[in-house]
């Protein structure tokens, strides 16, 4: 584990303790009573860097601790194929088909949860494109609008999922593919995080 600033310390337990309503970068910086606020941003980013923490840039509230164990600079995901599972099976059965280095602060949430897939066909275009490399976060649900790694009707896809009234829509990008009802087998592998492109 690598060592950690006196400040960096401090900050980590504060942002330990307040997990359910986090706090401000200026809360952080008159709570540890420092200097200014791009001190805070500094020690936060050192933390990342360190691999203690994982915030999502999107949304500075938005952060995940690993105390326990520190994220490596590179870690290697699983890559699944998208392909016909089965009745019961699952896109995360089996073996994976590679195994994919990428550097951990890409990932915005803990790495042991994430897995990729490499996308087929062109239904989500213009967002995913086939043959690019899709990272998603295991879940078994995920809100109205969200685009998910599934299994339907027994085969792997990737779709926007609509909840309305009970009824699962599942949604392609590419307009030129309908909406259709989620079958009975339908479930949720994961959320689709982040795409990283495979185009020339």
């Amino acid at each position: 584990m690598k060592k950690l600033h006196e400040t960096q310390e401090k900050l980590l337990d504060l942002l330990g303790r307040f997990q359910e309503d986090p706090l401000t970068i200026r809360e952080l910086q008159e709570m540890l009573n420092v200097s200014s606020t791009s001190v805070i941003a500094h020690h936060l980013h050192q933390l990342e860097k360190k691999g203690y923490l994982k915030r999502n840039p999107h949304n500075p509230k938005d952060y995940q601790i690993l105390t326990d164990t520190p994220e490596k600079l590179i870690t290697y995901l699983n890559l699944y194929g998208l392909a016909y599972c089965g009745p019961d099976g699952s896109v995360l059965d089996g073996n994976p088909v590679e195994r994919i280095p990428i550097a951990s602060r890409l990932v915005s949430f803990p790495v042991t949860e994430a897995f990729m897939v490499k996308a087929a066909g062109d239904s989500m275009e213009p967002k995913i494109h086939e043959g690019d490399f899709v990272i998603a976060r295991k879940t078994n649900d995920a809100d109205s609008g969200r685009v998910v790694v599934c299994v339907n009707d027994g085969e792997a896809i990737i779709k926007k999922v609509q909840k309305n009234n009970g009824e699962v829509i599942l949604q392609s990008l590419n307009s030129k593919y309908p909406p259709f009802v989620a079958a009975e087998d339908f479930r949720i592998e994961g959320e689709v995080k982040s795409v990283i492109t495979n185009s020339i």
